[in-house]
């Protein structure tokens, strides 16, 4: 009889002890229409920037299978400031209407598929460029930095920096910078601002490397920086 009350009081002792405990909070899988909306809003960010005839594709990544999200009646997803629409990036999400507040972000593969001319064999770095190394593929423009060429003709004589093998892209990181002036030459500087484009002379104090900055002097003493364009010509933004 002993036994058995003591076996009723701990019961009784565990029930109400149990009402005293704070409840867990409740956690919800995300719903998969806010996945959907993650990957619509990162295709239109994607599509955006992506050249005309190409193709988006998105892989929505899974949340940290640590975090415990309550129930939520409205997720809203955003874009992050300052990451990249392609690529590798991630996309914000939020709860904006549920008993608790809380913002995640989600890990996102975007590929943006294009053609585009790639190496047709393996060239070796300082190889000149020449139209039968080149083909034309079908490659992830997102999956490197660096822009990618559609017409041979900006390629041919260009000086590769490193080696490519065989089918890869043809990207701006991989030629030489050309030198598009030398120091002392006197250049043309396309002087432009807001509302304004004024075209003048001025000597370059240095070689033009292409798309580099480079300080010239003009006629009145003044010396500027601006950016190497072209076959002695400079860009300079007010």
């Amino acid at each position: 009889m002993a036994c058995l009350r003591a076996l009723l009081l701990c019961v009784l002792l565990c029930v109400l002890l149990g009402g005293l405990l704070p409840a867990r909070a409740q956690t919800a899988p995300l719903d998969p229409a806010a996945i959907e909306r993650v990957r619509a809003l990162a295709e239109m960010a994607a599509r955006a920037a992506a050249p005309p005839d190409t193709r988006v594709v998105v892989e929505v990544g899974s949340p940290d299978p640590r975090l415990r999200l309550a129930p939520c009646r409205v997720v809203q997803p955003y874009l992050p400031p300052g990451l990249s629409a392609w690529g590798r990036s991630r996309i914000g999400l939020r709860c904006v209407e549920g008993a608790a507040r809380w913002n995640i972000s989600l890990p996102v593969r975007v590929a943006v598929y294009g053609r585009a001319l790639v190496a047709r064999a393996p060239l070796p770095g300082g190889t000149e460029i020449t139209q039968d190394q080149l083909a034309v593929a079908e490659i992830d423009i997102a999956g490197q930095p660096g822009a990618v060429f559609t017409d041979p003709a900006q390629l041919l004589g260009r000086v590769l920096a490193r080696p490519l093998e065989a089918g890869d892209a043809v990207r701006q990181p991989a030629l030489k910078a050309r030198q598009w002036f030398a120091a002392g030459e006197t250049v043309q500087v396309l002087v432009s601002g807001n509302g304004f484009a004024v075209q003048s002379e001025a000597q370059a104090l240095a070689p033009g490397l292409e798309g580099q900055e480079v300080k010239v002097r003009f006629e009145n003493g003044r010396v500027a920086a601006g950016r190497a364009v072209g076959e002695r010509r400079v860009e300079l933004l007010l």
